[in-house]
């Protein structure tokens, strides 16, 4: 079934929600910028085939940056609303951040929700935001791998939107230009030493749905670029990798960079890039480690942390979610250095944290040095 040509909020929208919250304004301020204005947005809860969306003529918007790049008192609103709705504590921030987020916000009419493969607590996110009259549209990555099934997934997500698969495989032609930019910039990060580990993470994790904009995004990542080609090498220090998803804790990055230490390596995050560059899409979502067996993580890890010279490597766990219980996995077959930190709602990084994060580094140098 094809999807409508415009979304249009409806005329009975709850305007108690529209002024609880800001990230409505905030969607209308990005679109702006990127010439967007009266475009189609499709939420989406994680990294899926946007080729389909872009080539379907919507605006893909990923739900998690968006929250986490939200003003403090935005996110702690939408955190508050799921809560308030009967999300119990004890639910992952994400899931109650994208909650309270789509509730509050008249533009987000439809999403896209990865119901294998990504966060077990999806399925229970879309039914209680179906119960509000947002269209959800499922998305599977078979845990199997098989290509025939995603080939399957492929073809009905582009069905739903309405086109074919030959279009959005021309449009991966024209992402994968894109992509190529920001494996420049990785590049720059751990061979030249040239780009921090927060720009690293910032320019791949945006290739989830490329602000909105591929040709906006392109031009941002070709100036940055330039900039860090330009600029000196950056501080000496241990060599870090940042395994697991992308954190809730707002300043990590930053953090690190004050204690001297270089990451050098985001996995989760440069899997949302799709480094692989692959032949076409069924290919290419079958290299993309992130929804599978761990094995295929830890193997990518492992080639990465060679190939980047790795010292030591940050495991970042968020509360409440069933990917904590990999960590025995990781400590068990990476064999190097491992600090395993915690976060629960967006904000800063508590003190007790800071404190370990800053034993570790301290650590690393002292063995590095020796």
């Amino acid at each position: 079934m094809k999807l409508p040509d415009r979304l249009t909020a409806s005329e009975n929208e709850d305007s108690t929600n529209n002024k609880r919250f800001g990230s409505d304004s905030k969607l209308k301020t990005q679109n702006s910028k990127l010439g967007l204005q009266g475009s189609p947005i499709v939420g989406i809860t994680t990294t899926i085939p946007v080729e389909i969306v872009f080539a379907a003529g919507y605006i893909p918007s990923d739900l998690n940056n968006l929250f986490i790049t939200a003003e403090e008192n935005t996110m702690n609103r939408a955190l508050q609303a799921a809560e308030m709705e009967g999300y119990p504590r004890t639910v992952c921030g994400w899931i109650k951040g994208i909650y309270g987020l789509v509730a509050g916000n008249h533009l987000i009419k439809r999403l896209i929700a990865v119901t294998e493969g990504d966060c077990s607590q999806t399925h229970a996110l879309m039914e209680t935001l179906e119960e509000r009259g947002i269209d959800v549209i499922p998305f599977s990555y078979p845990f199997s791998r098989e290509p025939q099934l995603i080939k399957y997934q492929l073809a009905a997500l582009a069905d739903r939107f309405g086109i074919d698969l030959a279009a959005a495989e021309a449009e991966k032609k024209r992402l994968d230009e894109v992509r190529r930019l920001v494996r420049e910039i990785d590049r720059l990060t751990y061979e030249e030493n040239l780009v921090g580990g927060y720009d690293n993470h910032l320019f791949q994790v945006s290739c989830s749905d490329f602000e909105g904009n591929p040709e906006s995004f392109a031009q941002k990542a070709e100036k940055f670029i330039a900039e860090s080609r330009g600029a000196g090498r950056r501080q000496a220090g241990p060599r870090l990798a940042y395994i697991g998803v992308p954190p809730i804790i707002t300043n990590l990055f930053h953090i690190v960079q004050e204690l001297k230490g270089n990451i050098f390596f985001n996995e989760v995050q440069r899997q949302f890039a799709m480094p692989y560059l692959a032949k076409d899409l069924t290919e290419q979502y079958l290299l993309y480690t992130y929804p599978y067996h761990i094995r295929h993580r830890i193997a990518d890890i492992q080639e990465q942390i060679a190939r980047r010279q790795i010292d030591g490597i940050i495991h970042y766990c968020q509360s409440f979610c069933f990917r904590q219980i990999e960590d025995i996995l990781f400590r068990r077959h990476l064999k190097l250095p491992l600090l395993t930190i915690e976060g629960e709602n967006p904000g800063p990084m508590d003190a007790r944290t800071k404190m370990r994060l800053e034993t570790f580094v301290t650590m690393l140098k002292t063995t590095v040095r020796s």
